[in-house]
């Protein structure tokens, strides 16, 4: 399984394919040559928005040229298929979203299950590439969750990866929820026992079987303290 867990795929300033940190390169070397590719969401009964993405997604594939033979998505109107359509795709790209509703879904679809024997490529946009880790960090997005005690942080993912990826580290690093900094009150302090990987937009986590890469710039967080590893 060949897996780009991104940030985001596409350039804010462009809308195009973003070509940092060789995406693009890598991309033509493992993209399927009769791509039939699934989009499977985030939220299943937020039909509209999911087409809305899942069809821009499709078009800045598309406009850096490269070819689909199908193109389908996966949420509620098709979930008891999921297993056929999972297994009928070699490229499966994990929608970005809200991180709990997306592993609720996934879930529900048994998805880690599934693709136990997948062996075509992944591409993980934001809360899809945080779901693809083994243990999830599901760091609080929305008003209310970081001062729930009841909110679950660590949930079960699709087991891609051990590596936990906080995304749009560039947009969000001063972010303040619930009165609390997003990373220094709260991200720091989960990371006591743990680490995580911020990644701002343009950097991803390439995975080759068991080689794992970060490729762009990249910052660890372990035991309360952060460290930029990478430029």
């Amino acid at each position: 399984m060949i897996c780009f867990l991104t940030s985001r795929i596409d350039d804010p300033e462009t809308g195009k394919l973003n070509p940092a940190n060789r995406l693009e390169d890598e991309l033509r070397t493992h993209f399927p040559k009769h791509c039939r590719a699934l989009f499977i969401c985030s939220s299943p009964d937020g039909w509209e928005i999911t087409d809305f993405y899942a069809n821009a997604t499709k078009v800045i594939i598309e406009d850096a040229g490269f070819l689909f033979e199908q193109f389908r998505i996966l949420d509620g109107r098709n979930e008891s298929a999921a297993a056929e359509l999972v297994r009928g795709s070699d490229l499966l790209i994990l929608s970005g979203g809200h991180v709990p509703t997306q592993n609720r879904f996934f879930e529900k679809i048994h998805l880690r299950e599934i693709m136990k024997d997948y062996s075509g490529v992944v591409i993980g946009i934001s809360a899809g590439s945080m779901n693809s880790a083994d243990a999830v960090y599901a760091q609080p997005e929305e008003e209310g969750e970081a001062i729930d005690p009841s909110y679950q942080r660590f949930l079960s993912g699709l087991g891609l990866t051990e590596i936990n990826l906080l995304p749009h580290y560039q947009e969000n690093k001063d972010d303040v929820l619930d009165g609390l900094k997003i990373y220094e009150d709260i991200a720091y302090p989960d990371s006591m026992g743990k680490t995580f990987y911020a990644i701002p937009d343009g950097s991803y986590l390439f995975v080759n079987g068991s080689k794992e890469e970060l490729r762009g710039e990249a910052y660890r967080i372990k035991d309360g303290v952060m460290t930029r590893i990478s430029s």
